[in-house]
């Protein structure tokens, strides 16, 4: 449970990311409110992981995921560019989180 907890709150990060983006520097209502909702309901969920998972684990896989989402949402939604070098970089942060959630068994 503490890992669904954890992922929830990873995709929870990328959402309120991907409405700050969309409410164009809090100019537009909803993507504004879905950005403050986002974010609180995010740390929320991270405090509730923190109880039962170290911090530098729980921290390192919450953004890992917030990095992996908005990197992903980036370029499908905003046609945002994508070098081979970002992308390995990428799949070398996605190689982290396998392992940070591997080695916390």
């Amino acid at each position: 449970m503490k890992w669904i907890i954890l992922a929830a709150a990873g995709g929870l990060e990328v959402e309120w990311a991907v409405a700050m983006k969309y409410s164009e520097g809090f100019t537009r209502p909803l993507p504004t409110i879905l950005t403050i909702i986002g974010y609180i309901a995010s740390a929320v969920f991270l405090s509730m992981a923190l109880r039962h998972l170290p911090l530098g684990t729980a921290y390192a896989i919450w953004t890992g995921i917030g990095i992996l989402g908005t990197t992903i949402l980036g370029t499908l939604l905003f046609r945002e560019s994508l070098s081979l070098p970002q992308v390995i970089c990428v799949l070398m942060i996605l190689a982290g989180i396998a392992g940070l959630r591997i080695m916390s068994k």
